[in-house]
């Protein structure tokens, strides 16, 4: 699910990106493909709905549903010059959509010192019920929790500490305190997912993964008996999620 890139601005933005690469540069469009694995075993859909994992804490747990929203790639090129696609990309594990990203945006060829994007929506961009298409895709984050949208959607069940499946919700927002009419933010949890410097030459295609064990153990060692459903209104919770998703995600390859 993406959105159409205002097109005076992405002129205006392109144009000065260009100028500051190559005067001999082309613009080509690039791809994203995002890959899933746990530690290094491959995870696709196929591996859903069966107790066969295994956190840091030591508990076994299945995938029932899997999705998170990416935007705002960004470009840095060596004069310091910062290009952004204004776009966004509801990554759909579960039902196996959208694991490819192909902006409208072109690219201007040549060297970048950093290529990133933002996992959920920076705060400016997070504005409740602006996005048509996330609304119909039950993304919402409710208005006593701040409005906006998710950034993950990651269901399972779990063997709590008397070997019963139980379930869990570990869904990534804005954190938020004090739910109702004045909810209060007590810090950012949008994450910057740096990938490092790319040159581009002709329609690239970025491989990026997602290790789905980090988001259990690096810093935080998760305890699902204790974390596991009512996280959304918890900004402890959502804090070490922003803190352990700093590791999720690596560019793995680029094909060009």
């Amino acid at each position: 699910m993406t959105r159409a890139v205002p097109i005076l601005l992405l002129f205006v933005v392109l144009f000065s990106c260009q100028k500051d690469n190559d005067d001999n540069a082309s613009n080509v469009s690039i791809s994203f493909n995002f890959m899933h694995h746990w530690d290094g075993t491959a995870v696709t859909n196929q591996d859903f709905n069966r107790i066969k994992f295994i956190n840091e804490n030591g508990e076994q747990l299945s995938i029932e549903r899997l999705r998170y929203l990416i935007s705002d790639v960004t470009l840095k090129n060596q004069n310091g010059e910062v290009l952004v696609i204004d776009d966004y990309n509801l990554v759909d594990v579960t039902n196996s959509e959208n694991l490819t990203f192909s902006p409208e945006a072109l690219i201007p060829t040549g060297v970048y010192s950093n290529i990133s994007f933002t996992f959920g929506f920076k705060n400016e961009k997070n504005s409740d019920g602006a996005y048509p298409d996330l609304n119909s895709a039950s993304w919402n984050v409710p208005q006593m929790l701040g409005g906006g949208y998710h950034y993950m959607q990651f269901d399972g069940k779990f063997l709590n500490s008397t070997n019963t499946e139980q379930g869990f919700n570990y869904h990534a927002i804005r954190a938020v305190d004090d739910p109702g009419d004045n909810p209060v933010f007590p810090q950012d949890t949008f994450i910057i997912v740096n990938l490092g410097p790319v040159t581009i030459t002709d329609t690239p295609v970025f491989n990026i993964e997602m290790n789905i064990a980090e988001w259990f153990k690096n810093p935080n060692t998760w305890d699902l008996n204790m974390y596991n459903q009512m996280l959304m209104p918890n900004s402890t919770a959502q804090i070490m999620m922003f803190e352990n998703g700093q590791h999720a995600f690596n560019l793995k390859t680029i094909e060009q």
